[in-house]
């Protein structure tokens, strides 16, 4: 496994390195020894599937505020999609800033969102499998959502009419209100 710490400090994409023969593949996508090593160890609490069915659908971007933050580690098995991070950390010097990143089945490749940092994202193939852990149980009642578009975050999609989006999505709060209601995301 190969880290490359993004320009978000603690986001990290993280490429496997399968072992390929005739059979196809096999790759290890989680390893607690060599996360140690890096200092990104969880205690994983949940793992997660979805399936996005058309090209260009967005999700996101959804949090939860403390004691319910969470980190994640986010893989695409099959297809590709393009996820971003929103940095949402009190007092973080990237605060506000948002950084992006393309995963795929293809591409063997994970991405690691520490507490505070918040994904989005946009699928640009069909059938897309996203499997993801997260070290916090879901809160609902304790969740919130930025919404995807937002002037002032201005984050570039591969998209600006998504085939799927759904009705919390389309309307979360804006950055500015986030941030005049909230100030920021304690970790």
């Amino acid at each position: 496994m190969e880290f490359n710490e993004k320009e978000i400090k603690g986001v990290y994409e993280i490429q496997l390195n399968p072992h390929c023969d005739d059979r196809g593949f096999f790759m290890r996508t989680y390893d607690e020894k060599i996360f140690k090593e890096h200092n990104l160890n969880r205690e994983w609490a949940q793992e997660n599937h979805s399936l996005s069915k058309f090209k260009h659908t967005v999700r996101g971007i959804h949090f939860q505020f403390k004691p319910d933050t969470e980190t994640k580690l986010l893989r695409v098995i099959t297809g590709e999609i393009f996820f971003v991070v929103v940095d949402l950390r009190k007092n973080s010097s990237t605060f506000g800033k948002w950084i992006s990143v393309v995963l795929s089945g293809e591409k063997k490749n994970l991405l690691y969102i520490p507490r505070g940092c918040v994904p989005g994202m946009c699928t640009l193939t069909d059938n897309c499998h996203l499997a993801y852990k997260v070290d916090n149980y879901y809160a609902s009642n304790n969740e919130a959502v930025l919404k995807w578009n937002d002037p002032d975050i201005g984050i570039y999609w591969p998209t600006n009419n998504p085939a799927v989006i759904s009705d919390r999505d389309s309307k979360g709060m804006s950055f500015k209100e986030f941030v005049e209601k909230h100030g920021g995301l304690e970790q």
